[in-house]
């Protein structure tokens, strides 16, 4: 049996479980360093005077290079490979989060921050990729909605974290903390992150055959003695073709659209309640709580959308997550004053927006051929990041034109609601002759290469 199609149609083995635990770990890590600036923000504005604006440029201008990090350098993971694209990356993350621990101005700083945005966006294609592919096609949905957990459970824990870190360490402890969990994951990804199977098969590399069939050991598959045929000689996948003609127009126009709207709602959420909460009660540790609660409630939404995904497609559980996510926005700005309330729903918000993320994450991989699948949910990624990145300005615009803070949860509300009509109006694409998505086409192409050795052979 070829090694991809052991692992779709297999039970997951524990090595396939190692390798989610590990991406997990990275998306924690991860998920702490994206919201790191929002934890800090109510101590920065205090040592540097920070205006509103300035406090939204501090929010967002890592977020500006997660999008061009995702859009530029994630592709890269097609070229050289996804294990070397998240060493590469998480190098280059240490470096990033250091400088900006120790950054002495506010300028600097935002130099800083935007240099690790660029590698913090540029890694996450390859590690989302990496779950999905090495997940069966029975349990793809259930595992990348715990996958989801990482980025939601980084980001709470990081929060009531940072609490301590900031007392003990000001500001620049949270920084400083990440640099050091990080380099303990780029140590266990050296170790023990194996390289993606079909880009062994599709880019053929030096060393594939080796890799493929040390990979085919712990899974139980005998040694090959040569490479599958690629599928990608048989569908032919390209940008162009897969991204941009056709009924994959349409779906790529809705999945980033959709997911664009869902980064807009979650940076705000993410970037400007801590601060909003803080001034709204004066005090700055009940700002960080509830967003730290906001992060928690992420990690509900990853695992209710990994129950939920086992009976639903995940289409339509992101669709329902955003719709709900509606509701929670406008909840909270009804109850904004009463600090109780904020707790609870705060969990609600996190629950929609935090968890989008996991359900995003879990539907764009399967949309697009291996062979391109880095570079598509890349672009992907950088254009809902570059969104992203107006989100916290937009909000402290409006905030400085007179609307109140319940008024900007209720415009991000509708932003949801948008967004969850979208993601339905993608699964509405998949029927009739357009039904399977490219992971399923892929395992028809293999399915007859098969057929065909096995004829030619007798």
């Amino acid at each position: 049996m070829e090694l991809r199609d052991a692992i779709r149609r297999n039970e997951m083995t524990g090595f396939q479980w190692r390798v989610v635990v590990i991406c997990i770990l990275l998306t924690v890590i991860d998920g702490y360093e994206i919201l790191i600036a929002a934890f800090t923000l109510p101590t920065l504005t205090k040592e540097w005077g920070l205006t509103t604006s300035q406090a939204g440029l501090v929010a967002s201008i890592g977020t500006l290079g997660m999008g061009i990090g995702a859009a530029i350098l994630g592709p890269m993971a097609d070229r050289i490979g996804r294990r070397k694209h998240i060493i590469g990356s998480l190098i280059a993350i240490i470096i990033g989060m250091v400088a900006s621990g120790l950054a002495p101005s506010f300028s600097l700083f935002l130099v800083f921050r935007f240099l690790a945005g660029l590698f913090l966006g540029g890694i996450v294609p390859s590690i989302n990729v990496l779950v999905a592919e090495y997940a069966s096609d029975r349990r793809r949905g259930a595992v990348m909605g715990v996958y989801g957990i990482g980025f939601p459970l980084g980001a709470a824990v990081g929060g009531f974290l940072s609490i301590w870190l900031i007392r003990n360490f000001d500001w620049h402890g949270p920084f400083l903390f990440s640099a050091g969990m990080t380099t303990i994951m780029l140590v266990t990804v050296i170790l023990w992150l194996p390289e993606s199977v079909g880009y062994l098969v599709e880019k053929r590399p030096a060393g594939a055959l080796e890799a493929y069939n040390k990979i085919g050991r712990h899974l139980g598959v005998p040694p090959a003695a040569a490479l599958p045929e690629p599928t990608s000689a048989a569908l032919r996948p390209s940008l162009a073709k897969d991204m941009w003609q056709g009924i994959m127009l349409q779906r790529t126009l809705l999945l980033w659209f959709s997911y664009a709207l869902l980064t807009a709602a979650f940076y705000f959420a993410n970037s400007f309640t801590a601060k909003l909460v803080a001034e709204s009660t004066g005090n700055t540790d009940i700002g960080i709580t509830a967003q730290a609660l906001v992060a928690a409630g992420g990690v509900a939404g990853a695992l209710l959308f990994a129950a939920l995904a086992t009976r639903w497609h995940p289409r339509l559980v992101t669709a329902m997550t955003m719709f709900f996510g509606t509701i929670a926005f406008f909840l909270f700005a009804f109850f904004f004053k009463q600090t109780s309330m904020v707790f609870v729903l705060a969990v609600l918000i996190g629950l929609a927006a935090n968890g989008g993320i996991a359900a995003y994450y879990a539907i764009s991989p399967p949309i697009y051929p291996t062979a391109i699948r880095a570079s598509a949910v890349g672009l992907m990624m950088g254009c809902g990041r570059a969104v992203a990145f107006l989100a916290p300005n937009i909000a402290a615009f409006m905030l400085n034109r007179g609307l109140t803070p319940p008024n900007v949860y209720q415009v991000y509300g509708v932003v949801l609601l948008i967004s969850g009509l979208a993601v339905y109006a993608l699964h509405k694409t998949y029927r009739g002759e357009h039904a399977l998505d490219a992971m399923q086409l892929e395992a028809q192409a293999a399915a007859h290469a098969d057929r065909t050795t096995a004829v030619d052979a007798q």
